[in-house]
C-alpha cells in the first residue's frame, strides 16, 4: 500500500468488470474514500495480467478475455480479490466459491451490496479479513451441481445473448470450429436438443 500525506495507507484499487456502466460507478464510489484510490480500469481478463501496484482488484466473474476468470485468478496468486456476484447467477456465484477457496485474500459479495458495505470489503480484504456473504451460498447450496466448465458457461452465455459461433470466437479469441466444439459439449453435457433448449436448461439450474 502506499501511504498519503500523515502516513494513512492508501489502497490502491483496479476494476475489472465487463460493463462500462458499472465499472465507471464503482470507480466513483471507491474514489470518494480518502483511504482509496482506482488505478486502472478493464473491461478484459488477460488485460489484468499487466496491471502491476494495485493492492485489491475488484473482479466481475463473468469477465470475458483469452482466459476464464479462474485461470486469472490462479495467475493473481498474492493480490487481494473482490468478486462481485449477482445473486441470481448461480454459475458465476460458484466460480467466485471456488477461487476462494484457492486463496485467503478472496471475498465475495453481492452487486446489490450498498456503497458502504462496497468500501467496507475493498478495506477487508486489503487487510486480509474474510469478506463473504453468507446468502450467496445458500444460492450455491439450492443449485444443481454444474457440469459445465468456465469456458463452456462463458460460451453459452454469449450465445444467450443471440451471438452466433464466430461471434462467440471473436469474442473469446478462439476459432469457430473451437466453439462449435464446446456447443456440441454443452449439448451433451445437457441432454439438450438444440443451444435454446441448453441455455433453458443451464439458466434454471443457476449453472449460467
Amino acid at each position: 500500500m502506499q501511504f498519503a500525506r500523515g502516513a494513512e495507507p492508501v489502497i490502491r484499487v483496479v476494476i475489472g468488470h465487463h460493463g462500462k456502466l458499472v465499472r465507471g460507478a464503482l470507480a466513483v464510489v471507491l474514489s470518494k474514500e480518502p483511504d482509496l484510490t482506482v488505478v486502472g480500469e478493464f473491461d478484459r481478463a488477460d488485460e489484468l495480467l499487466g496491471v502491476s501496484g494495485a493492492d485489491v482488484v475488484v473482479l466481475d466473474p463473468l469477465l470475458l478475455g483469452e482466459m476464464g476468470v479462474a485461470e486469472l485468478c490462479t495467475r493473481l496468486a498474492g493480490r487481494a480479490l473482490l468478486m462481485l456476484v449477482e445473486r441470481d447467477e448461480g454459475g458465476s456465484i460458484s466460480l467466485a466459491l471456488s477461487v476462494v477457496k484457492q486463496s485467503p485474500k478472496v471475498g465475495v459479495i453481492a452487486t446489490d451490496a450498498s456503497p458502504d458495505d462496497l468500501v467496507d470489503a475493498v478495506r477487508g480484504v486489503a487487510e486480509g479479513r474474510p469478506v463473504f456473504d453468507v446468502s450467496l451460498a445458500l444460492a450455491v447450496l439450492r443449485a444443481d451441481d454444474n457440469p459445465l466448465t468456465d469456458r463452456e458457461c462463458e460460451v453459452l452465455r454469449l450465445i444467450g445473448t443471440g451471438a452466433t459461433a464466430q461471434d462467440v470466437a471473436a469474442t473469446l479469441c478462439l476459432s469457430a470450429g473451437t466453439v462449435r466444439n464446446y456447443l456440441s459439449r454443452i449439448l451433451s453435457k445437457t441432454d439438450a436438443r438444440s443451444r435454446i433448449e441448453a441455455i433453458r436448461k443451464a439458466q434454471d439450474a443457476g449453472w449460467i
